[in-house]
């Protein structure tokens, strides 16, 4: 039931909620006409600090950043330890120290202000995506529903062809009858050629 609801919500919001009434041909027709998949990057201007967070939490999460801070750490640390009593920073590296959880605290809330745009981009392609599916689905079932008919208009046709061919098989409606059908063809011949 839930299902059901949802889907109606789905498709009021694809026919921009409207008051008619459609029969399953319109219906399909309106959903392939309408466009579902958005285009948030388009819809979506950044801010400065929005395009900040991303490009911090892009160069944070590569190796770049891994093997140019572990260099600069390492210049650092041996350039205190040959400068040895005119250091700035001498052995136990407090300033050092200092400077890493200073760089920890800044980019954990930048890298996580990225993470949730993400998160909301991600949201918003998963329910395109989901549209997209339901439409889709609509219009695959229609077809299937198209094809049906189509194929019982057929049995119909080679039926009354054979009927009116005088009993005489008909190959085409041979190929597309299904067994059952050919056996209830041919008891009728049965039938109509007994005395």
């Amino acid at each position: 039931m839930k299902m059901n609801d949802e889907r109606r919500k789905v498709i009021k919001e694809l026919l921009d909620v409207t008051d008619r009434e459609f029969t399953d041909e319109e219906l399909i027709r309106q959903l392939t006409l309408t466009g579902i998949t958005q285009r948030a990057a388009q819809d979506e201007k950044s801010t400065l600090g929005q395009r900040a967070a991303d490009a911090v939490a892009r160069f944070a999460g590569s190796w770049a950043f891994i093997f140019s801070f572990i260099t600069v750490m390492v210049l650092w640390m041996a350039g205190n330890v040959l400068l040895a009593s005119r250091a700035f920073d001498a052995y136990p590296f407090i300033l050092l120290n200092l400077v890493l959880s200073c760089i920890a605290a800044v980019q954990a809330p930048l890298i996580m202000m990225s993470q949730n745009r993400q998160e909301v981009k991600d949201r918003k392609r998963a329910e395109n995506d989901y549209r997209v599916n339901l439409k889709s689905e609509f219009v695959i079932d229609a077809l299937y529903k198209k094809l049906e008919s189509v194929s019982e208009m057929q049995k119909k046709i080679f039926k009354k062809l054979e009927v009116l061919s005088g009993g005489e098989t008909i190959n085409a409606a041979d190929e597309s009858l299904s067994y059952k059908e050919k056996t209830e063809i041919n008891e009728n011949k049965d039938k109509s050629n007994r005395p």
